[in-house]
């Protein structure tokens, strides 16, 4: 199984909205429909804050990932956010997400991208190591805070 790339366009919304719905669920993510739509529809026509990538085949994806993208002094330009990510579960456990997150920053350098960022839950082992595998690493001293409007 690939875990080729697809840059999602208008015309994949109802496969990638399916896949986000899933991912919600499985995370106890309370949405609208209508919300998660209105998330997801800029991304798909262009917007420049961000991007989603369906994973697999772009007729019937295997998963996504949603990244977001800001602008870090620190970092030297403009970095990214991996927001989502989500491989459906009959098909977990092949390397499929490792191999994403290992082309996804390669595909985004080419952009300009200079850092990419993930949050991951603190006592999730398992995904501490892939995220490691693919090259990520905690920032000693820092950790993620957030406010919502």
């Amino acid at each position: 199984m690939s875990a080729a790339l697809t840059l999602a366009q208008p015309e994949h919304a109802d496969r990638l909205d399916a896949l986000v719905a899933a991912f919600h669920v499985e995370h106890g993510i309370a949405l609208s429909e209508e919300a998660r739509r209105a998330g997801l529809m800029p991304l798909l026509d262009g917007s420049p804050h961000g991007a989603a990538y369906l994973i697999g085949p772009p007729r019937a994806p295997i998963g996504y990932v949603v990244v977001t993208f800001g602008w870090s002094v620190e970092f030297g330009g403009l970095d990214g956010f991996i927001d989502e990510i989500y491989i459906r579960p009959g098909v977990r456990g092949r390397g499929i997400a490792s191999e994403t997150l290992q082309s996804l920053p390669r595909a985004l350098a080419g952009a300009g991208l200079k850092a990419l960022h993930l949050e991951v839950n603190r006592g999730d082992e398992s995904l501490h190591k892939l995220y490691t595998r693919a090259g990520f690493a905690p920032r000693p001293d820092y950790m993620l805070m957030t406010r919502r409007f």
